[in-house]
């Protein structure tokens, strides 16, 4: 019997749909924390502080193996400001690369336009409702997270939830597929707004 070739068949299948290996976004920012910091000083000015976690989100910037970025903790750390506002700018200077950005209530309300999206910035998940639409109840966020895994999304993600926090919520299934598809960083500390 003949062996099959993967690389062959999946090429042949590709007009179908069928996809098995996600393509996924690559993220390479070149000194990258020099950047990172520069953005950090753009928007909080003489404020501007260096944290331990920003080394983390340094070292994913740097090259982040096709993986998206969690960032969980406590208020006031910065989470919203690298993630919302300096990784979008980034993202798009070095890598020509659009983020779609979006709170958790957004995400909601039009989860179907967002899972059309390839980068995807979720701000607050965790404080989002169930989504109801026309009768139908959906755990947006896991689908968002499932979906990313089927088709190589990169998901930019921030929450002032724990891990477990979020597992209650999503069920275990969904945080699997998070630590399989994005790099976790944890903000702790005091919060730095005055």
């Amino acid at each position: 019997m003949e062996q099959i070739n993967f690389q062959q068949t999946i090429e042949r299948l590709k007009d179908t749909g069928f996809s098995p290996i996600p393509n996924v976004v690559q993220v390479t920012v070149p000194d990258a924390k020099r950047v990172l910091w520069a953005g950090i000083r753009y928007f909080t000015g003489e404020n501007a502080r260096w944290l331990p976690e920003y080394e983390e989100v340094a070292e994913w910037l740097a090259g982040n193996e096709g993986r998206g970025l969690l960032c969980f903790g406590n208020c006031g750390r910065g989470k919203t400001l690298i993630c919302g506002k300096i990784l979008p700018l980034v993202l798009n200077h070095y890598c020509r690369k659009v983020v779609s950005c979006y709170d958790a209530q957004q995400m909601n309300a039009d989860l179907d336009a967002v899972k059309q999206k390839h980068i995807i910035y979720v701000d607050d998940i965790g404080t989002e409702n169930l989504s109801v639409k026309y009768g139908e109840k959906r755990l947006a966020f896991a689908e968002l997270a499932d979906e990313a895994e089927k088709k190589g999304k990169l998901l930019i993600l921030t929450t002032n939830l724990t891990i477990d926090e979020l597992r209650e919520k999503y069920g275990e299934r969904t945080i699997d597929r998070l630590r399989a598809i994005t790099k976790t960083v944890l903000f702790s500390g005091e919060s730095l707004r005055k």
